[in-house]
């Protein structure tokens, strides 16, 4: 149901019908030719700048429900584990990284992550998602008896390794990407994340000065490969910097061809660029442009089952919102993240009683709300704790299981 929450007043950009945007929608499925051929027309990239936002949102709505009917909301409790801040990639836009030999640059050891994992285990966490920065003095070795001692003396799904990170791996150790992930599986691997997509257009990774990073065509090989080796990933979007709209819907485009060439990812999540601490610098995207964003990439990347709502950069009152605008997914109850951090965004839920009452909040027309902690891979029987919950917000349900 539509949300009492959403009854606010919205700037209206121009005279946008209903009908059209439905035109619009349509066209953006076909793909991206459409969406050019409909931005020339109106000298502006229609559908995310024009068309009125609620009407935009109740659009992506029709998309998420018709793909979630239930009316689930998931949530996973896990640890982002950076196991390194040395890093040659050098992004404009990073906070956290640290050149080697920086006196602030650290590596974590075995024995830290580890304590890192009982910790979070212990807070009912369900996965970690490891990963870090590009750093030339690990071996690769490194990574594999990482991968084993976490599944030998702190069993949990490992979400690690970004395609980035596999791509300068593949570099580093002259190795193809797909040998680098075959060795990642045997050695414990559970999926893949989705970092260092930001845009997926040429373009504007030169211009986030990416020099030694994987290309866009170089990020998308290494999510196929992966998909072709049974693995399912996530992907992602860091928009707000330099992209214009157009290149934010090629980005998600891209994502939705390869989806319908493997059917590998399981969700998408967008986030804007924190630009404190950073080379970059500049200004953050609004609350209303993330809205927009999320909402079109609910109805390009309808093949794509679940969107998760980017709190840690929006906040809790924009995360609520977000499950109106296309999101299925409130992501994790991160008990740790330090990339984002660094730039400047300080949004945490700390618990999972208060995550809960940001999505118990919405009071929903049908009188009724589900939330399901998840396993990462989103599949059937995940299920680790769920509850459902009548519109006065007391559970009636308990121990009820539900995936995707």
């Amino acid at each position: 149901g539509v949300t009492k929450v959403l009854m606010v007043q919205a700037p209206h950009y121009g005279n946008f019908q209903p009908e059209s945007l439905a035109a619009l929608v349509a066209s953006l499925a076909r793909g991206y030719g459409h969406v050019v051929a409909a931005a020339t027309s109106a000298g502006k990239n229609v559908l995310p700048r024009v068309a009125a936002l609620l009407e935009l949102g109740a659009e992506a709505d029709k998309v998420r429900k018709a793909l979630h009917p239930e009316g689930v909301v998931t949530y996973i409790v896990d640890r982002n584990i950076n196991y390194t801040n040395v890093c040659v990639a050098d992004c404009g836009f990073c906070a956290f990284y640290r050149r080697p030999k920086d006196g602030e640059g650290w590596t974590l050891s075995y024995e830290q992550i580890g304590a890192k994992i009982d910790e979070v285990k212990a807070l009912g966490g369900v996965q970690i998602l490891i990963q870090g920065g590009h750093n030339p003095y690990i071996p690769f070795e490194w990574y594999l008896e990482l991968l084993r001692y976490i599944k030998k003396y702190h069993p949990i799904h490992i979400h690690g390794f970004s395609p980035s990170e596999v791509d300068f791996w593949s570099t580093l150790y002259r190795m193809d990407a797909r040998d680098v992930i075959r060795e990642l599986v045997k050695a414990g691997l559970d999926s893949i994340p989705g970092g260092g997509a930001e845009i997926l257009v040429d373009r504007v990774r030169k211009l986030l000065h990416c020099y030694h990073k994987a290309t866009a065509d170089q990020w998308l090989s290494v999510m196929r490969e992966a998909h072709e080796q049974g693995l399912r990933t996530t992907a992602t979007m860091m928009y707000g910097t330099v992209e214009t709209d157009e290149e934010r819907i090629e980005h998600m485009l891209r994502l939705r061809d390869l989806q319908d060439e493997t059917g590998g990812f399981t969700a998408f999540i967008a986030w804007s660029y924190q630009p404190e601490h950073t080379e970059l610098g500049g200004g953050e995207a609004t609350g209303v442009d993330y809205l927009r964003t999320l909402a079109v990439a609910r109805i390009v990347l309808d093949n794509v089952d679940n969107l998760q709502a980017s709190w840690v950069t929006q906040g809790g009152k924009v995360g609520q919102l977000s499950l109106a605008f296309g999101a299925n997914d409130m992501g994790s109850v991160m008990i740790e993240e330090n990339v984002v951090r660094a730039a400047g965004a300080s949004y945490c839920i700390e618990c999972r009683h208060q995550f809960r009452a940001e999505v118990r909040e919405l009071e929903q027309v049908d009188g009724e709300l589900v939330e399901l902690q998840r396993k990462q891979s989103f599949k059937s029987g995940d299920a680790i704790e769920v509850r459902r919950f009548d519109g006065n917000g007391k559970p009636w349900i308990a121990g009820w299981t539900f995936g995707h």
